[in-house]
């Protein structure tokens, strides 16, 4: 994951991004990063959500995002 500005990486479950959504308690896998590309290995197979945040600051980013399946 490549991004232009500093932010928080979130990836997280379908279920977990809904709670996310609505201002409950949720588990994601990521954290704050102030340098790019990331990479980040989600435990699991299956669909997963990927937030971007800036820690409630606001900016035009730039971002690009590659999923890739290990063997």
């Amino acid at each position: 994951m490549d991004c232009s500005h500093q932010c928080n990486v979130r990836v997280m479950s379908d279920s977990d991004f809904q709670n996310y959504r609505n201002g409950r308690s949720y588990r994601a896998i990521g954290g704050w990063y102030d340098r790019f590309p990331v990479r980040i290995t989600v435990p699991s197979s299956g669909r997963w959500n990927t937030v971007l945040d800036l820690g409630g600051r606001q900016a035009n980013i730039r971002a690009g995002i590659s999923y890739v399946k290990q063997p």
